[in-house]
């Protein structure tokens, strides 16, 4: 039922319609597997496939074969409480197969110095340990995942272990990052844990003022859930080398987004450093059990400022 082709948000009159639905608040990472979308969704039409629209895990794209089923689907689903699954309600917008994906994009943008040591960047609460383990034990623990069954999201794999991403591992290919977030408070306490093994990477941690990078939620959304950028932030960025662990905590933590820029290669103080084929990061997590009171609401999404 998984898709790799790429889809944009429908552009043009509200009248136009499109096979394809752009389903958010629904995917593996809410515990719905492709195959019980396939089958909720199976009963407007015959589904042509489910696909994941972006990392998350939250948001799908479901083709039909015929543009009617879509319009049923959609009428009948969004914004409406489903009984099915537990009463959730789903967000879907009509979304189309792009014609022309842009090519990969390598970095041109070398405004940002890249640190090596995290006491650089001048952010409370972030901290780096170079050859944290040793090139055997990277080998070894790499042998280990790989003997495991990888679960598929939309340009990775990943690892569970424990409560979901609890102990998280995730493997990168080649010129894939992480869209620029903060772990969730209301669910994670804490210092987080991250180990790099077999390749590297820049990671850029952003600080918006209004708390998110994303507009409010009126805002119209695209097929990846995204939104135009918030220019208005402060840039740091770390060279993250294999076998380097890093540690969050603090402001670090709770107030600033973590990134990993979707490049293949990175310029690191003037060098070219080439992405392998592969970045396998271990991330360790401690499971919250009361409520957040961190010194950053605005940051938080359990309080309201």
């Amino acid at each position: 039922m998984v898709q790799s082709k790429r889809f944009t948000r429908l552009k043009g009159s509200d009248g136009e319609t499109s096979p394809n639905l752009y389903v958010a608040n629904c995917g593996p990472a809410v515990g719905l597997s492709f195959e019980t979308i396939a089958s909720l969704f199976g009963r407007f039409g015959e589904v042509r496939g489910v696909s994941a629209a972006d990392e998350s895990g939250a948001r799908v794209i479901v083709s039909y074969f015929e543009p009617a089923s879509a319009q049923s689907a959609l009428k009948a689903l969004h914004g409406h409480p489903c009984p099915d699954l537990g009463g959730r309600l789903l967000h879907i917008r009509y979304s189309v197969l792009e014609q022309h994906p842009q090519p990969s994009k390598v970095p041109t943008d070398d405004s940002i110095s890249v640190s090596s040591v995290a006491s650089e960047l001048g952010i409370p609460g972030i901290h780096l340990v170079h050859d944290f383990i040793t090139a055997d034990e990277e080998q070894a623990l790499l042998a280990a995942v790989d003997e495991r069954p990888w679960k598929r999201l939309a340009k990775r794999r990943v690892q569970h272990y424990g409560y979901e991403f609890l102990y998280e591992v995730n493997e990168y290919p080649f010129g894939v990052g992480l869209s620029p977030h903060i772990d969730t408070h209301s669910a994670f306490e804490g210092s987080i844990f991250s180990l790099s093994l077999a390749g590297p990477c820049i990671m850029e941690l952003r600080k918006y003022p209004q708390g998110t990078w994303l507009p409010l939620p009126s805002t119209s959304i695209d097929v990846k859930g995204e939104t135009s950028e918030c220019s208005n932030f402060i840039r740091r960025a770390i060279f993250l080398p294999p076998r380097s662990m890093l540690s969050l905590s603090g402001e670090a933590r709770y107030a600033w987004h973590h990134y990993i820029p979707h490049h293949k290669i990175d310029i690191v103080g003037g060098r070219t450093i080439k992405r392998n084929s592969r970045r396998v990061s271990f991330t360790l997590r401690k499971v919250r059990n009361g409520p957040c009171y961190c010194e950053f609401p605005q940051y938080c999404d359990s309080r309201k400022v």
